[in-house]
This record gives structure tokens, C-alpha cells and sequence, in this order.
């Protein structure tokens, strides 16, 4: 009647039973298939890059993502799970640059756009039966033999159409701004991007003796970057707060009233004060001869941006390196001065030609010291942008690129936004909605290669046009090939005719954010609108997504953004938003540490089920998550042990007895009290998961299953021990 169950918890061997039993009678096809008439529940998966490796975060998002599709699943709905690959980017260029042997663009060039692009092509699927095998392993069920891929020509032409649809709405344009910038991957960061690469770190500042001219007094300026020092071309003060002119030893200085005691200390006299206002105006000598400017430079301005908060209430202004700089140059018709290159390093107008700007800082402090113009260089220690991809510090810089504007459909983000179930609520809410009350113009282009192309085509006369798909490119094109790959540098020979002159367009080379290509998945998996229409509108808005936090100013912003855009309304009803996995003392786990964990290690070593289970009952999901041995192996023994050995216990005498539970009906009645006890505790427990799980709490739904299991084992089949066989409970329960 029943199969031998063996007390041992040898899981990891049984677990490959089930997930062969799984593969070999496509039971996951079948759990679609099967409820094809039913209501469409739908999960977005976010897509994972398949040329880096699956590590143990990404243990955390496959259980949390398939605990809840697997929940509806059981309830009577379809839901589909596509899979997909983000395969576009800098992660693909800068691990094919390593392949090579090469560094940058200039090498990227030499080597050949298009072999370099065939090798991305390769490096995107290096990792992807090992992604296969992990998923399959740690029981994540997805449709990974059909996933969207990014790069695909359907995906990029879905994108096309949505950016004309931007396009169209005159959301898309190219500008001049001061930008988040890499030097080293030579290419502009949107702000969403920016936010997931600071790191605090101790520099040093500068105070530097800016003097007045015609006159043996210094105003006292304060900046965190000295490399900046060089393109000087204005001071700014506060015009409402009050400067006081200070005397201390041999020198006179300028700066905020307020911080005198702060940055002299003691031995000073304060001569006179002012409104900042009445500074405006006045000139200095700049620190270093023999820079020609166009237009007026080195005099105070006002804006109210200055702080006295920290350094001196005075902040020097180069417009080609900070956005309220940038502001600021405008307001007062300063001069643009960029003595650094697109490489970060400083120019040959400078005296550290070919230095890299934050290597210069220490050259500058060197020299302003030497010539007694640096007052002090205190460490300051702050949260400074690096490239989130290469780990290079950005500088602020100022260039052309092409954006959306976002501000322009602030209210209907911040709307949409209102309208998502967020888990937990701080963070949509909070968090991320504190943010959308600040947002920016997404900064969408990229000066890069392995990306989906830009579809504006620019003419000489000034016109430019969007293209919205292949047909629409062949229709204005004499030189498109009829099997047009939709990438650089193919993409770059084909011009079109302008319809305003009749001369020939060339794309813009940029290519786009590669955000902007998973922040499309709801539409361009289906390539809409160009087939399948009513499967996507079945399938959109999905009922459920869910990533680690830091997505929420990646995939979760990027899909909200473009579907505002395009469909004005939110792309997601409810977000699980996901902690970190840290080591056992708290710690980011790093190969560099060496505490990082090898998922399949530890998936080969306890289990499926006991990581899953770890995740499921031992924090929130949005709480950092300690994760190690022992505590994997508490929650082995203490649940799963103690469920399997009762489950053992009960097949080993209802084997004894030949009971078969076919032949039984409830006779409630007759039970015992701890009988009706049993029921009662079980049938609130069903009640409990499903009113839980409905509502996408999990650590509550395990923790209840783990009292019930307890309460079960450890009071109730206990307390049936002594029981005649032939009175045993299975006898009445079926």
C-alpha cells in the first residue's frame, strides 16, 4: 500500500527524484495547460544577465518569485511564466573587453565594432545552462525553453515603436547638461543608475585663499573636488545669509559668519560684515595665469543652493562639472571652461596634463599649497557615485545626450505608483516615492556599442525623424538590407531620405540605456504591437513581480516609467521589494571577503527545501537575511525533519495496520477530543495560509506552518502513541 519511507534525511536525493518526475512528465507545462480556461494570473519575471553567474541572492528571488505564482496556481488560476535574458550593456562589454585583452574604446574600435559585437552575441549565453540548472534545481518554475531575449531584432523593434510613441509625444530630446558621467566606459549614468553606486568614502577637501583683486584680501571657498580647482570661473555665497570680513595673523578673509569659528578656530578679529548679497560682484585673481576665457569670469555670485551646513559658505563654480554649477553659469553668462577629457583626465591647458582627475587631486593640493593659497585640505568623508558597472568614480560632466522628460509626466507617475500594492509599503510609498517626487529627466543614451541602437535619423538641415519599426526603415530607406540586423554597426550604414530636403539621414550613434530594454518586457516579449495584441492585453498589467531592493530604482522604476508613458497606468498590481543575503556576522558577502556562497554548493549540501524554507521563515523578505550553515540546518531539523520523521511514523503503521484512507469516510462524531483538536487546528491553518498568502505574506504563512507541524508532532502524535492499533486515528481521519 505504501512506499518505505527511510528516516533518514538524506532530502537532496529525493528532491532529484521529484525534479526528474517534474522534467520527464512536464509537469509545469501541464499546471498551465491544464487551467487554460481559467483566470489569468500573471508574474513578470525580471530578467538576469546570463554571462555573469547565479549567486545566493539569487536564491532569494527564485523562491520568493515562484512561492507566489505556485500559490496561484493551486488556486485554480493560469499563470503563465515566461522567461527572459537582459543581454544588452556594459556588463557584456566590459566582460568581453577582459576576454580580449583590450580596455576602452579606442580599443574596441581598433579591434572592429563588428566582431566585437559577435563576441557579446556569445559572452550574453555563457552562463545560461548553469542559470538553467540552478533554477531547476532550487525548484523555480519558469518557461525558460521559450524566454524573451533582448537583443532578439522582435524585442528591439518593439522598443522602437514605443520610443516613437515618446518621440511623438515631444518626450524625447537631446541636450546639453551636466551628466553623470564614466569616464572609463566613456558614457553618461541616468539618475535611477547613479543611485545604486555609492560608496562612502574619506577624501580630501580643500579650503583654498581665492584673492580679491586690488585688494590683499581672500575669500575662503570650500570644495570636495579639487580637480575641479582648474576651470574655475566664479565663487557663489548665499545673498541672505551674513559674511564677515575676518582678520587673523597676516592674512584677511572673507567667509560665512556663521562658520568663522568653525574654519578659523580662535586668534581672530572680525573687521565688518555683509549680507552676501553686497558681495555680488566683486573679482578675484584665479588661482593659476594664462587661461583665456570668452566672456566675463572670477567674480561672486548668489544663489541660494550654498549652504552653511559645511566648509565656509562660499563654493567655487565650474559650470562644466556640477548641475547647480551648470545653473548657476547660465544665470550669470559664465564661461564654459572643461579642462578635463572624456578619458577624466585633465587636458594640457592644465599642469597635469593626462591625469586622471581624481589622481589630480593630490597635485592640485600640492601646488595650491606650495604657492600659499590652500588654507587646509580636511578629510572629508561623503557618499561618492561609482560606475555601478565597472566600479570607476563618476565625474559630473557636462555633454550632449539624449533624454526623456520625465518631469513632464511627474503627476502621472506619482499617480500610478499610488496604485501598487507595494511589500512592504515604506518603501513604494516612502522610499521610492519620495524619490519620484524629485524625478529627472532620464538620461536614456549611451556612447557605447552592445546596445539596442537609438532610432532617430538626423539630416543636415536640421531635421530629425523616428523611426517606429523595420517596415517604416525599409519604406524610407534605399540601402536597407531585407534581413537588417537591428545592431551597430549594421544599423549605423543605413540612411534614410528626409522628408523635408530630400537628402540622405544618418542614425545618431548612441544606443539606449539598457534599463530602457527591461523596463519593456511587459510589450516587446510579445513584439507589440505587431502580433500577438490580445496576449499581451490578457497578460498586462501583471498581478506580481518581484526583485531585491536595489531594483527598486532599476527594473521596477524603468517599468513604471515607460508604462506611463505608453499606457499611462502602472505595469505592476503588487511588489515584493527583497533585502540581502549577508554572511553569518551581517556582512555583504564578496568573493574578495572570501564569505561568499556558491548557491549550488549549498543547494547540493542541504536541499532545495531547507534553503526555501530558510528564506520563507526566517525574516520578511525586505529584511537583510543572514544566511549560514547553521541556521539552514535549524530550520532543516526543526521543520522539515520533524514533518518528514511524522509523515515516516504514520507510514510505518498505517502500513503495519493495511490502512487504506480510500476506505474511510469523517465520522466526527466518534473522534477523540485531541482528534477534533488535530482538525480544528489544521482547518484554521488552511484558513491562516490562504487568507496569508492572498495577501503576499509569506514569513507568516511558513511560521504558521511550522507551529502546526509542531503542534502536530510534538502534542498530538505523541499523545496517540499508546493507542491500540486497532483505534489508531488514521482509522477515523482520512
Amino acid at each position: 500500500m505504501y512506499k518505505k519511507v527511510p528516516t533518514d534525511l538524506k532530502f537532496v536525493e529525493r528532491e532529484r527524484e521529484v525534479e526528474k518526475f517534474w522534467r520527464d512528465n512536464h509537469i509545469f507545462e501541464k499546471s498551465i495547460e491544464d487551467r487554460k480556461d481559467a483566470p489569468t494570473y500573471m508574474f513578470y519575471d525580471g530578467p538576469p544577465t546570463a554571462n555573469g553567474k547565479p549567486h545566493i541572492g539569487h536564491a532569494l528571488t527564485r523562491v520568493i518569485k515562484d512561492m507566489i505564482p505556485r500559490y496561484r496556481t493551486m488556486k485554480g488560476y493560469k499563470v503563465p511564466r515566461k522567461a527572459g535574458w537582459d543581454t544588452h550593456g556594459l556588463p557584456v562589454e566590459i566582460e568581453v573587453e577582459k576576454e580580449l585583452g583590450i580596455n576602452g574604446k579606442e580599443q574596441i574600435e581598433k579591434y572592429g565594432v563588428a566582431p566585437f559585437i559577435e563576441k557579446c552575441k556569445e559572452s550574453v549565453w555563457k552562463y545560461k545552462s548553469m542559470w538553467e540548472q540552478f533554477s531547476n534545481v532550487i525548484g523555480f518554475w519558469a518557461d525558460m525553453d521559450d524566454p524573451y531575449v533582448t537583443y532578439h531584432n522582435s524585442y528591439i523593434e518593439s522598443e522602437w515603436w514605443a520610443l516613437k510613441q515618446i518621440w511623438d509625444k515631444g518626450l524625447l530630446y537631446k541636450g546639453f547638461k551636466v551628466v553623470p558621467y564614466c569616464p572609463r566606459c566613456g558614457t553618461p549614468l541616468s539618475s535611477h543608475e547613479v543611485a545604486q553606486g555609492y560608496k562612502d568614502v574619506k577624501e580630501r577637501s580643500a579650503i583654498v585663499r581665492f584673492k580679491k583683486k586690488d585688494e590683499d584680501v581672500y575669500f575662503l571657498a570650500w570644495t570636495t573636488t579639487p580637480w575641479t580647482l582648474p576651470s574655475n570661473v566664479a565663487l557663489c555665497v548665499n545673498p541672505d545669509e551674513e559674511y564677515s570680513k575676518v582678520k587673523q595673523g597676516d592674512y584677511t578673509y572673507i567667509l560665512a559668519s556663521a562658520l568663522v569659528e568653525t574654519v578659523l578656530k580662535e586668534d581672530y578679529t572680525v573687521l565688518e560684515t555683509y549680507k552676501g548679497k553686497e558681495l555680488e560682484g566683486i573679482e578675484y585673481e584665479p588661482l593659476w595665469g594664462g587661461l583665456n576665457v570668452k566672456g566675463k569670469a572670477w567674480f561672486v555670485v548668489c544663489d541660494n543652493y550654498v549652504t552653511l551646513t559645511d566648509g565656509t559658505g562660499i563654493v567655487h563654480i565650474a559650470p562644466a562639472f556640477g548641475e547647480d554649477d551648470s545653473r548657476i553659469g547660465r544665470n550669470y553668462n559664465l564661461p564654459f571652461v572643461q579642462l578635463v577629457d572624456a578619458q577624466g583626465n585633465l587636458t594640457k591647458e592644465t599642469k597635469w596634463a593626462g591625469v586622471f582627475v581624481k589622481d589630480a587631486d593630490k597635485l592640485v593640493l600640492k601646488d595650491l599649497e606650495e604657492s600659499g593659497k590652500l588654507f587646509d585640505a580636511p578629510v572629508f568623508e561623503h557618499s561618492y557615485p561609482h560606475c555601478w558597472r565597472c566600479n570607476t568614480p563618476l565625474i559630473y560632466y557636462a555633454r550632449e545626450s539624449w533624454y526623456i522628460k520625465m518631469t513632464a509626466v511627474k503627476e502621472d507617475i506619482i499617480r500610478n505608483n499610488n496604485t501598487i500594492n507595494w511589500i512592504p509599503e515604506s518603501i513604494g510609498k516612502g522610499r521610492f516615492g519620495d524619490w519620484l517626487e524629485n524625478i529627472q529627466d532620464w538620461a536614456v543614451s549611451r556612447n557605447r556599442y552592445w546596445g539596442t541602437p537609438l532610432n532617430v535619423w538626423i539630416c543636415d538641415c536640421g531635421h530629425m525623424h523616428s523611426i517606429g519599426s523595420i517596415e517604416e526603415l525599409k519604406s524610407m530607406s534605399k540601402n536597407c538590407p531585407e534581413d537588417i540586423e537591428l545592431h551597430r554597426p549594421y544599423i549605423d550604414a543605413v540612411t534614410i531620405t528626409c522628408p523635408e530636403c530630400g537628402k540622405e539621414m544618418k542614425r545618431t550613434p548612441e544606443v539606449l540605456d539598457a534599463w530602457f530594454d527591461s523596463g519593456s518586457m511587459p510589450f516587446a516579449q510579445h513584439h507589440y504591437p505587431f502580433e500577438n495584441k490580445e496576449k499581451f492585453e490578457a497578460q498586462y498589467p501583471a498581478d506580481f513581480i518581484s526583485e531585491a531592493v536595489d531594483q527598486t530604482r532599476g527594473w521596477f522604476y524603468s517599468l513604471l516609467a515607460i508604462s506611463t508613458l505608453i499606457f499611462n497606468r502602472a505595469p505592476y498590481k503588487n511588489v515584493i521589494v527583497m533585502g540581502h543575503v549577508q554572511d553569518e556576522d551581517g556582512q555583504k558577502m564578496s568573493k574578495s571577503k572570501g564569505n561568499a556562497v556558491d548557491p549550488m554548493d549549498a543547494l547540493n549540501k542541504f536541499g532545495a527545501d531547507a534553503i526555501r524554507w530558510y528564506f520563507y521563515v526566517n525574516s520578511a523578505p525586505w529584511l537583510p537575511n543572514r544566511f549560514h550553515d547553521k541556521a539552514v540546518e535549524e530550520g532543516q531539523r526543526k521543520f522539515l525533519g520533524t514533518l518528514w520523521n511524522t509523515y515516516a511514523f504514520y507510514v510505518l503503521y498505517a502500513d503495519i495496520d493495511n490502512f487504506d484512507p480510500t476506505k474511510y469516510s469523517l465520522e466526527y462524531d466518534k473522534l477523540s477530543v485531541m482528534d477534533k483538536w488535530l482538525l480544528s487546528k489544521l482547518n484554521t491553518l488552511v484558513k491562516t495560509v490562504d487568507e496569508y498568502l492572498g495577501n503576499y505574506k509569506i514569513t507568516e504563512t511558513a511560521r504558521a506552518l511550522q507551529s502546526f507541524t509542531d503542534d502536530m508532532s510534538n502534542w498530538y502524535v505523541r499523545r496517540c502513541r499508546e493507542r491500540d492499533s486497532g483505534q489508531r486515528a488514521w482509522s477515523r481521519i482520512r
